[in-house]
């Protein structure tokens, strides 16, 4: 059942059905209007994979296995859709994926927090880090997480954790790059400890964050020891780019 402006929309399986359910509308508002329409029969198991497509953000391609085939596997995150969050679709992933890129160098240690699908912990291994941390707290996404590492051939370099960010990311640090694509009340709890696991010249990259936060986020990254050093925007979204305000 779908809610739409001043009304709802739903599907039956046949005309005796439709019949029955407008019955029990009228039943409850004598005055309820009634459209009824065909709707064409749909295998929803498969077709819904023409609603999902390959992005590219700078030197970076995220697609679906079976789009994978004209890109390059050393610039492509293949990304099996599933429950975890990351496909690419959504604007915060783009946009911590377009600044990642001037921030990930060979040979980094990443931290990868509330890491969803794997994407961005992928993106780094294919950037050149060493070594990636991928941290999930909800069990529903490990194996999604796990199955979109291997299939991008970065397990020796990626391992999926399942746990709190604020437990695990000091086990793994001190880490160069903290990337956190999650909503802003969790990034503001999460200030201190990234903090205090970046290396002397790390950066925190942060999405999920609403552009009508934006100044908001600004006083709190500043208010915590943090400059923000580059931002983007993408519709409603806004991402950025910080590191510790002692480095000037």
């Amino acid at each position: 059942l779908q809610e739409t402006d001043g009304g709802f929309v739903t599907q039956v399986a046949d005309a005796a059905a439709g019949a029955r359910l407008a019955s029990a509308a009228r039943a409850t508002d004598p005055a309820v209007v009634i459209e009824k329409s065909p709707a064409p029969v749909v295998d929803w198991s498969t077709a819904w994979r023409t609603q999902l497509r390959a992005h590219t953000v700078g030197l970076l391609t995220v697609t679906p296995p079976w789009l994978a085939a004209p890109f390059l596997p050393e610039r492509t995150i293949v990304i099996d859709p599933a429950m975890a969050f990351g496909t690419g679709d959504h604007a915060t992933t783009r946009g911590v994926l377009g600044l990642m890129q001037d921030v990930v160098r060979a040979g980094d240690v990443v931290a990868d927090l509330g890491s969803g699908s794997g994407v961005l912990a992928i993106a780094a291994a294919k950037l050149g880090a060493a070594r990636v941390a991928a941290i999930e707290s909800d069990p529903d996404a490990i194996g999604n997480a796990e199955e979109n590492v291997a299939a991008n051939d970065v397990a020796g370099r990626v391992v999926v954790i399942e746990g709190d960010a604020t437990v695990l990311l000091p086990l793994v640090a001190p880490v160069r790059v903290v990337l956190a694509n999650i909503i802003s009340a969790v990034i503001r709890d999460l200030l201190p400890v990234v903090k205090e696991s970046l290396t002397a010249d790390g950066i925190a990259i942060f999405s999920g964050m609403l552009v009508a936060e934006a100044e908001a986020m600004r006083a709190a990254f500043e208010a915590a020891g943090f400059v923000v050093r580059a931002d983007v925007a993408e519709g409603e979204w806004w991402s950025c780019t910080v590191h510790p305000a002692a480095r000037g």
